[in-house]
């Protein structure tokens, strides 16, 4: 699998643009593993604003799940380096979408990680998969049609997807 360049993905919206923060440091003096799924959820998370899901959605009735992930760890992000996320939307089905979200190291300018990502609307009340509400269903559409423009394929796993 080919991932995008950092040229590629560096014009894409900045997510949690952040140095490495010592406590995140492991013992090998570099982020440690459970911190890059975390700074990449953050990440999608407030991408995802923009398509009309807010960090509030739970008080509305609604939440985002995630069901699977695939992990893919290609250079090491060190204290002090500067970070971002940026979030490619692949697709979605009517009660879940696939999401590419890349952590990308600002000092030496590299894809640092890649997040491959299966997230589900969930209704609170039931605390099931619903469908996804038709504004946000729409915006999502028009996000993964956005992305579908990129001048790269999305470099998907093979391993997550949509059913």
């Amino acid at each position: 699998m080919k991932h995008p360049t950092y040229a590629d993905l560096v014009d894409l919206p900045a997510f949690v643009e952040q140095p490495v923060p010592m406590p995140f440091e492991d013992i090998n003096g570099h982020l440690n593993v459970r911190h890059y799924i975390g700074i990449a959820s953050e990440g999608l998370d407030e991408s995802l604003v923009s398509v009309g899901i807010p960090f509030n959605w739970p008080m509305q009735g609604h939440a985002c799940f995630s069901a699977e992930h695939h992990c893919e760890y290609l250079h090491e992000l060190r204290t002090g380096d500067r970070m971002s996320a940026r979030v490619r939307l692949v697709g979605r089905s009517e009660r879940a979408a696939h999401a590419l979200v890349y952590l990308l190291d600002d000092t030496d300018q590299q894809l640092a990680y890649v997040m491959e990502e299966i997230f589900l609307h969930i209704d609170m009340e039931t605390r099931l998969t619903a469908p996804w509400p038709a504004d946000v269903a729409e915006a999502l559409d028009r996000r993964i049609a956005e992305h579908d423009r990129l001048p790269f394929p999305p470099d998907t796993s093979g391993c997550v997807g949509l059913r």
